[in-house]
Order: C-alpha cells, then sequence, then structure tokens
C-alpha cells in the first residue's frame, strides 16, 4: 500500500461545547496521510490538490463553526430556512446560540474531540477523493505551548468573512513584557482571566436577566451573513468596549496593564490560534 503526508495542511480554528467546561474555542493542527494505489503520474493524489482541495473541505465543515453535540442534555435544533437556533442547559446555566446554518454543526456523538472530529472529516473527504485512493487519516493536535495559554470565543459583527460568526474561537498563547523583561505572573493572570471564557463587545449587548437566579448575558448582531444571537452564563463573559479582534484584545491587555502600573511600560504579544496574533505597546 502506497501512502503521502502532509503535516500542518492546517488550523482549524472554532468553537464547542464541552459539559463541564462550557462553550469552549480551540485550535487544532491538521495532519493528514493518504493511503492508495498510484495513479498515472505515479501519485496517491497529487500534493498540489491536498493542499487545495482537502484543505477547502476541512474549511469548510469545521473552520470558524460552532459545533455541538446532539447528545447534549435538553439540547432543542430548531430549523427555519437558513436559520438555526440551539437551546440547552447545564449546571452553568442556559444556553441559546442563533445563526445561520453554516455557522454551526451538531453531530450525533457522545464527545467532541479530536477522535470524534477526525473521523467525521476522514469519511467526508475520502468521498471527494479519486478511487485510486482507499483510506485517509487526519490526525488532530493541539499546538505544544510552554508557557500560558487560554481558550476563548467571540465573534466579529465587521469582518468580511467567517470570523463575523458569532461564536468561534481560539486557543492561544500569550507573551507580555513589563520594562522589557517577560512576566510570568502576567502571563497567568491573563490565561485565568480569558481562560474557556466568550469574550463580548459592550455594545453588542442586547439582554441581561436572571435564569433560575443566575446572571445570564445575550450578545445579538446582523453582519453580512446574516442574524446572530448567543445567550450564555454571565460568569462565562468578558466584556470589553471594542470589537473583539486581536490587534485590539493585544490592546486592552496592555492598557489594562498600564492602568494599574501607569509608570511601567508593557508590550504584549497575543496569539490568535497557532502562528499569528497581534502585538501592542502601552506607549
Amino acid at each position: 500500500m502506497n501512502q503521502l503526508f502532509v503535516n500542518n495542511l492546517s488550523v482549524i480554528d472554532f468553537s464547542y461545547f464541552d459539559n463541564q467546561r462550557g462553550i469552549l474555542g480551540e485550535s487544532w493542527i491538521v495532519d493528514i496521510e493518504l493511503s492508495g494505489e498510484l495513479d498515472d503520474q505515479g501519485m496517491v493524489f497529487d500534493f498540489g490538490h491536498v493542499k487545495k482541495k482537502i484543505k477547502s473541505i476541512i474549511d469548510e465543515e469545521l473552520d470558524h463553526r460552532f459545533i455541538i453535540s446532539k447528545q447534549v442534555k435538553d439540547l432543542t435544533v430548531k430549523e427555519h430556512e437558513d436559520n438555526c437556533e440551539l437551546n440547552w442547559t447545564n449546571i452553568m446555566g442556559t444556553y441559546q446560540h442563533i445563526s445561520p446554518k453554516s455557522s454551526v454543526l451538531v453531530l450525533d456523538v457522545k464527545t467532541i474531540n479530536t477522535k470524534t472530529i477526525a473521523s467525521y472529516l476522514q469519511d467526508i473527504i475520502l468521498e471527494a477523493l479519486p478511487s485510486n485512493v482507499s483510506k485517509v487519516q487526519i490526525i488532530l493536535t493541539q499546538e505544544a505551548i510552554d508557557g500560558a495559554y487560554y481558550h476563548y470565543s467571540h465573534g466579529l459583527k465587521k469582518h468580511d468573512g467567517n470570523c463575523q460568526r458569532i461564536v468561534h474561537g481560539h486557543r492561544s498563547k500569550i507573551e507580555i513584557y513589563e520594562n522589557h523583561q517577560r512576566s510570568i505572573e502576567l502571563e497567568d493572570y491573563w490565561s485565568a482571566c480569558f481562560r474557556n471564557i466568550y469574550i463580548g463587545t459592550r455594545e453588542d449587548i442586547t439582554l441581561e436577566h436572571d435564569v433560575d437566579n443566575k446572571a445570564h448575558i445575550t450578545f445579538s448582531y446582523s453582519s453580512k451573513q446574516g442574524d446572530f444571537s448567543v445567550t450564555l452564563p454571565k460568569k462565562r463573559v468578558y466584556i470589553i468596549d471594542t470589537d473583539s479582534t486581536v490587534e485590539l484584545i493585544a490592546q486592552h491587555i496592555a492598557l489594562s496593564c498600564a492602568e494599574k502600573q501607569p509608570n511601567n511600560h508593557y508590550r504584549v504579544r497575543a496569539y490568535e490560534g497557532v502562528g499569528k496574533g497581534a502585538i501592542a505597546c502601552s506607549k
């Protein structure tokens, strides 16, 4: 059996629901292996097509989407024309997600993890490949981070692409320099602030209310892809006064540090997923 592989084919940035941790932003690195007979070119599959065709399938199916298991307790799914409404609860509170269908993925699996998502992708990709390819193996891994990192979800209503989807997210590392010296203490502090959090923009708040004596908050907006809304427990929300681009998140962290220590200089390297991000300084 002939095989080929492509490492670091893509990075999937998305969010999913975990019953213990809530809505969780994630970034998974995608490696792929293809097995099969050689074609007329002496190839299992052209590397150029792997990078274009297979990457586009992966991005279309998962990237910048909100994924939830069909088996989540009390989950109801309502579809109307091009829209999808999800409602569910857990020990933390009540959740609702309303968006175009293209922004969500409901999978009939017990748990959303690297194995179940890889299996889902393998079946879809194999169907799209030539008949000489007999097996697809997807390997999904998290970036190895030596230091502080956080999971956050957000939505960018002004974005032209899929970042406008109200619940998608990232697993990101952070580097903070105080007076040109790396501050592990500040990195740990901000990674704790953004751990398993939804970063919401203040002007997008449309409702604040209590459900069973638990504070909840709703963010809503309209963008080019349609109407979006998410309701979640307030304890899982971090509110900022601007949009939540990585540039503005880095700026928010730098300025917040400077507010506490105005005589110090701060430089923040905030990542958005793997290998990319923004730099902001306090002055």
